[in-house]
């Protein structure tokens, strides 16, 4: 598991919000309880990616959870441009042509991450898309192959976690979304763990939205998650 001297860094909070403005009053009043955020599509296509530059600019960590996928040309000049940005860590999906083609644009500090199945998915989710196999050998396909071709973490359900870490082994970065503290609405993740469970299973870095962000009190929410991994 790699190396983290700043227990804070263990959580990404995610910045699934519709304007700059209301992403910037967010980690303003986070204020240092948090040093890493994720920017995915909703807050990207409107002004997020150069808030990333402004966020990186205040010494804070970025997640691009951009999800590429696309012919290999065009994802390994899009990971180029991305690694311009100052962003930590980008996501591509785990297809092995993908994969190879983000290593090849990959430079910098810039890690990789691949996405196995979506948390959103449940094995009927997954039938439905035309999944060949169950979720669970899917994500360990998809990881085997990501070690493989020199991809620096995975994406993935806490739930498969321990699975993952047996493939990847111990140098490669597990990121998992989907965390939800104990109590708190599942929304539509159907694969969850705590955030203690998940520091248990050996994740390095959990996601956590909507309990921080539609929090009364964000800041103390997140203080409660790090604090609850450091205890794990």
């Amino acid at each position: 598991m790699s190396q983290i001297t700043d227990p804070r860094d263990r959580l990404i909070v995610a910045l699934d919000l519709a304007d700059v403005e209301a992403a910037r009053a967010l980690v303003d009043r986070i204020g240092d309880a948090a040093t890493f955020y994720k920017i995915g599509y909703r807050l990207g296509y409107n002004g997020g990616l150069a808030f990333a530059r402004e966020l990186t600019g205040r010494g804070l960590k970025v997640f691009l959870d951009l999800k590429l996928h696309d012919i290999g040309n065009t994802v390994e000049e899009g990971v180029r441009a991305v690694a311009g940005l100052g962003a930590s860590f980008l996501t591509v999906h785990a297809y092995p042509q993908t994969m190879r083609a983000a290593v090849r644009g990959r430079s910098g500090d810039l890690k990789i991450l691949a996405v196995t199945v979506l948390t959103s998915y449940d094995e009927a989710d997954a039938r439905e898309a035309g999944y060949a196999l169950p979720v669970a050998e899917m994500v360990a396909k998809r990881s085997g192959q990501a070690r493989e071709i020199g991809i620096d973490g995975i994406v993935c359900s806490a739930a498969e976690a321990v699975a993952v870490r047996g493939i990847v082994g111990p140098d490669r970065l597990i990121v998992t979304p989907g965390i939800r503290p104990a109590g708190s609405d599942l929304g539509d993740q159907k694969r969850v763990l705590t955030p203690g469970e998940a520091r248990r299973a050996g994740i390095d870095h959990v996601v956590v939205g909507r309990p921080i962000t539609g929090a009364a009190d964000p800041r103390a929410v997140a203080r409660a998650i790090v604090g609850e991994m450091e205890a794990a």
